[in-house]
């Protein structure tokens, strides 16, 4: 089962971290999906990010939005997020593969690119979303999520995502760390932070074997005042279904209805066929319907 750790270290818990083994997350996704290995890799990064991030939202009802599209052959990987856990996600092409790169790793970069931003929605209940945006500066997306951080937030953030793909392409291990640093802290906290970090095997390595999230923590923090506040249960959940679709069909206008029916529902037999682009669940809708659709509309 995935799930986050959320807690804070320090004498004055001048530090919040967040910890997620998402392994059984990110091989739900890639069996929904049937990603590549480098698209396990990409997605499997801004889910397990992404769901600690939705984790930090307030509101029972609060949820975001995180994509990013940096020009590259993977094309737009996005992910949705609430405040319980959930999260769903996809790439535009999921049977992009490539070469591994200079350092023998999935070239995760090489396959989002990095001309174009990356984008925040955070619905937090006001009239208005919140949207931050910035550059894409390596498409490996922890730097970039911590690039957000610093930019869009202002919150200094060490941001460590991992995906390792097995050799049957299962998902072996995947897993998170967002360690933030509160105001005020002492920024020698900050480069201590960052030298373990850099210290410790590979997130990936650690997971794969058998390294609880609490394990990882204690070897970063162990000397630190390290307190754990939170467990929460971490799954990729669709909430579609089909009045959601047909809302979403509604939202299109009459106009475009009518197009739907008298171009593709010519015959009374014919079906249109609207897929879910986060769990490809298929959902049918015939001539009656749409006109039904039309007047409620």
């Amino acid at each position: 089962m995935s799930y986050i750790l959320r807690g804070t270290a320090g004498e004055n818990s001048d530090i919040r971290f967040f910890a997620a083994i998402t392994t059984d997350l990110v091989e739900k996704a890639r069996k929904i999906h049937n990603l590549s290995p480098t698209s396990s890799a990409a997605l499997g990064r801004l889910l397990s990010a992404g769901v600690i991030m939705g984790c930090m939202l307030k509101g029972e009802e609060d949820n975001l939005t995180i994509s990013l599209n940096g020009g590259g052959p993977i094309g737009n990987v996005m992910v949705s997020a609430n405040s319980k856990g959930n999260i769903k996600g996809y790439v535009s092409n999921p049977q992009i593969d490539l070469p591994l790169n200079s350092k023998g790793k999935l070239d995760v970069g090489g396959a989002v690119g990095t001309n174009g931003t990356l984008n925040v929605i955070k619905d937090i209940g006001l009239k208005e979303p919140y949207v931050g945006q910035v550059p894409i500066k390596s498409g490996e997306i922890g730097d970039d999520l911590a690039y957000y951080f610093a930019i869009s937030e202002q919150i200094p953030s060490a941001v460590d995502v991992g995906v390792l793909v097995d050799t049957d392409l299962s998902i072996k291990a995947a897993g998170s760390l967002i360690i933030q640093m509160m105001p005020d802290a002492d920024p020698y906290l900050a480069d201590i932070v960052t030298y373990r970090i850099k210290e410790i095997p590979p997130l990936t390595t650690l997971i794969s074997d058998g390294k609880t999230a609490k394990d990882i923590l204690n070897m970063l923090f162990d000397d630190m005042n390290l307190k754990i506040l939170e467990k929460i249960d971490a799954d990729y959940v669709c909430d579609c279904s089909k009045e959601r679709v047909e809302r979403a069909l509604i939202s299109l206008g009459k106009d475009e209805l009518k197009k739907i029916k008298d171009q593709d529902l010519k015959d009374n037999n014919e079906k249109l066929e609207v897929c879910c682009h986060f769990c490809s669940n298929k959902y049918y809708f015939n001539r009656k319907d749409i006109e039904r659709l039309i007047e409620e509309s």
